[in-house]
């Protein structure tokens, strides 16, 4: 285990959150939920984001906030957005020598799909089957969370 800084990717459900507060406890360091700060800095919710700034707008300040959570010399815990990722400005951060522990939760799409039931604040699972949902994201995401990850922990499957 390195002194710095430990990043939890993964598409949602995964458990980045609640995987996050446990490392954060164990290894005494402060916890930060990305989509949470996301929400305490713009005062808006994720969805409402989406609603009125499309995810580009959304993934824009999400860059920004992780960029400016692994700037802080304090080492913590972060659990992204799934789709941190998705920005090349993200991966690069993480992947920066001398950066992040960088772990992938990684989940059975499928398995993922019985626990995504809050959709209030997944926009992407708005109205949609969340199967479909996850498995597309899936065979879009999990390259880049390999891309990025030191250490991958299969979480179910």
């Amino acid at each position: 285990m390195t002194g710095g800084h430990v990043v939890l990717v993964g598409l949602m459900g995964a458990g980045k959150t609640t995987v996050g507060r446990r490392a954060a406890k164990a290894l005494h360091r402060p916890f930060v939920d990305c989509d949470e700060a996301f929400v305490a800095r713009t005062g808006r919710t994720v969805a409402e984001v989406f609603a009125t700034d499309g995810e580009t707008g959304f993934r824009t300040v999400e860059a920004e906030l992780v960029a400016e959570l692994l700037a802080v010399p304090e080492p913590m815990v972060v659990a992204t957005g799934g789709g941190a990722v998705l920005d090349p400005r993200t991966r690069a951060a993480l992947t920066a020598p001398g950066g992040p522990l960088v772990v992938w939760l990684r989940a059975d799409p499928a398995f993922l799909a019985g626990r995504a039931k809050d959709r209030a604040h997944r926009p992407l699972l708005a109205g949609a089957d969340a199967g479909e949902v996850l498995a597309r994201l899936a065979v879009e995401r999990d390259p880049l969370y390999a891309e990025v990850a030191d250490e991958v922990l299969d979480v179910a499957s």
